[in-house]
């Protein structure tokens, strides 16, 4: 986000000035309308004493870029937003010192989206074309054919899980799903 601040005229019932000094609500006859802009405040509010009445300068700014998240990083953030002390609630269950807290207190106040996590079909060794793959939502394996249609799909942490960093694993993209 760049320091360079933009600042416009505007009234108290939230109509921009354009460059006659008159006051506009955002949308005129449907239709968005160009309003004066300044690049320096001092100018900006000279311009509003001059040209309109009861004009006051607003600095415009630009809205901050959403943080990526785990689902599990956007869990701590959501029960961060109904307790009373939401900093302390993140700072508990973050280590400060791999940047995550920075980023959870950055996605409590900017906005965040969800990252959609990777995920893979995995090969079970010593078996011919079989797949692992989850039973419902039991933390079960079972053994499946190589049938696209019954393959489990896990995300890099649930292969930890399971302790099949070393099985053959599959990405599965967005095709496949």
């Amino acid at each position: 986000m760049s320091e360079e601040k933009l600042y416009a005229v505007k009234n108290d019932e939230g109509e921009w000035s354009d460059d006659s000094g008159a006051f506009y609500p955002e949308k005129k006859n449907g239709m968005g309308f160009i309003f004066t802009m300044f690049s320096d405040r001092d100018e900006a509010t000279g311009w509003a004493e001059r040209n309109t009445n009861g004009g006051h300068v607003v600095t415009l700014i630009e809205e901050p870029e959403k943080v990526v998240l785990s689902e599990k990083q956007a869990e701590i953030v959501e029960k961060a937003r109904v307790n009373d002390i939401p900093a302390t609630y993140i700072s508990a269950r973050t280590d400060e010192y791999n940047g995550e807290e920075s980023l959870l207190i950055n996605a409590y106040v900017n906005g965040y989206t969800v990252a959609k996590e990777k995920k893979y079909n995995v090969k079970v060794p010593h078996t011919k074309e079989a797949w692992y793959y989850q039973s419902g939502d039991t933390d079960l394996l079972t053994i499946c054919p190589a049938d696209k249609e019954l393959r489990g799909k896990f995300t890099e942490s649930e292969i930890e899980h399971y302790g099949l960093q070393d099985c053959e694993k599959e990405e599965v993209t967005d095709d496949d799903d």
